[in-house]
């Protein structure tokens, strides 16, 4: 699957914009994702660091329409916790026992996610 494919959406209540001080963003997402394949979709389309993600089936509610009942879809929600300080650099022994830094620009927020 694509990116676009597995982040549909993001979930703003006021639970999601007070975890957003923290660093966790909430995302409605493909219910057949898997927590590797919602990581990679976020760091791939936000260019941000994952740390961690909690992801739950929320069941459809019962709707009622004039006489007649039906239920709401079920849905999967993902809620991914980034790096807000991703300024670490990394050392490690290349071939010749030469050290190597690596340092990878990432965005400490996800931008977006509020303009939604």
């Amino acid at each position: 699957m694509r990116p676009e494919e597995i982040i549909i959406a993001p979930v703003i209540t006021e639970k999601s914009n007070y975890a957003v001080q923290e660093g966790k963003y909430t995302f409605e997402v493909n219910k057949k994702a898997t927590k590797v394949e919602i990581a990679k979709a976020v760091e791939k389309l936000f260019e941000v660091k994952v740390l961690k993600i909690n992801t739950v089936m929320v069941k459809g509610k019962k709707k009622r329409v004039g006489a007649h009942i039906g239920m709401t879809s079920d849905w999967k929600k993902a809620i991914v916790k980034i790096d807000t300080n991703p300024q670490t650099v990394k050392t490690y022994l290349a071939k010749g026992g030469k050290e190597e830094k690596v340092t990878k620009k990432y965005k400490d927020s996800i931008e977006e996610f509020m303009g939604a």
